[in-house]
């Protein structure tokens, strides 16, 4: 690991780590849920250390956002990947990072970009976890790029609340017995949960989990889903942003869920909730941590794009996120194509 900038200006650093096999996912490549987490230790140590650059309370940086992340490249078993993570933006209790990563095979030095994310953490006091820490601020190359900052500060605010609003909703768990009585290719059928005791080495020095733990977590249960349906091998393509409500302490059992809620002819869309139910301070209640959407793409055994099963819709909840889900869909597609003609 390295440091490039000083503190005042844009701070960064540099992860290098050698992808073994216990990185891998089903298909053989790198497991998207690995490269999440790797993202995320990057940012957390950025923000961590620039947050306490200054004087008064250490702190912890905890993960409240994550923007949508693109998969553009799979990384392969023996590769090293570089993880690159620069602070872009601060406000007064947030911290924007910027992450890279490049896919380096190192027997021929051949590099390719698989990811890039930008992510949003908020420093909490060590002697106090209840306590935001005020961020130092950073330097900019110019008025226009802290506008643009600003602009991006405001709008995940607002999407993040936007989020939090409406997803109340708990999911009820499918057991096996109930799942055999469902019809292929239909919401009940590849629906999937996971449940997870939340140890120490799962956590953060205040105690509560790591977002890349969290991450890995729902990657995984959005893979099954994804499996489920499709009875294929199949790759995470996208991440749309994650959004990380409460911290999750030390002790808590997580049930993180998954469902289909859209497919295109090539992609499949999975919501993914994590919810919390701690078991020492019980009163507290269950209550939702963290949602997001994973697309992920159907692969032959070749690893080229198969076609992907529709999706058997019952009942107007599921007529409706359905829609929404083409909608994201549909923008999504737009985004890209807009990005790929700016680049030629």
């Amino acid at each position: 690991m390295s440091s490039a900038k000083s503190p005042s200006t844009s701070p960064s650093i540099q992860i290098c780590r050698i992808m073994r096999p216990d990185d891998a996912n089903i298909v053989g490549n790198v497991h998207g849920g690995t490269i999440l987490k790797m993202i995320e230790e990057a940012g957390c140590i950025i923000g961590t250390r620039h947050c306490n650059t200054q004087s008064g309370d250490r702190c912890v940086a905890a993960l409240a956002r994550v923007e949508r992340t693109d998969f553009l490249h799979p990384m392969f078993i023996g590769e090293v990947a570089h993880v690159s993570a620069e602070i872009s933006y601060t406000s007064k209790h947030s911290v924007e990072v910027q992450v890279n990563v490049l896919s380096e095979n190192i027997l021929t030095g051949a590099k390719k970009v698989t990811n890039k994310a930008a992510l949003w953490y908020v420093p909490f006091s060590i002697k106090n976890m209840d306590k935001i820490i005020d961020v130092p601020p950073i330097e900019y190359s110019s008025p226009e790029v802290e506008e643009e900052g600003k602009k991006r500060y405001e709008s995940q605010k607002m999407e993040r609340f936007e989020t939090k609003e409406r997803n109340g909703e708990l999911i009820n768990p499918v057991s096996i017995p109930d799942r055999h009585m469902k019809e292929p290719y239909t919401v009940g059928f590849s629906q999937s949960s996971l449940i997870h005791l939340v140890g120490p080495s799962d956590c953060t020095l205040l105690g509560f989990v790591h977002g890349g733990v969290t991450m890995k977590l729902m990657d995984e249960v959005a893979g099954i889903v994804a499996v489920r349906h499709c009875k294929t091998n199949i790759v995470t393509a996208s991440v749309d942003a994650i959004n990380f409500h409460r911290k999750i302490m030390k002790g808590c059992v997580i049930t993180v869920s998954g469902r289909m809620t859209f497919t295109s002819n090539k992609s499949m869309e999975i919501e993914v909730f994590v919810d919390a139910d701690p078991l020492v301070e019980a009163e507290q209640g269950k209550f939702r941590a963290v949602t997001a959407f994973f697309t992920y793409i159907s692969l032959d055994k070749e690893n080229r794009p198969l076609p992907v099963p529709t999706l058997k819709l019952e009942g107007e909840d599921e007529q409706k996120r359905f829609e929404e889900g083409k909608v994201r869909y549909l923008q999504n597609k737009a985004k890209r194509l807009a990005e790929k003609e700016r680049q030629q």
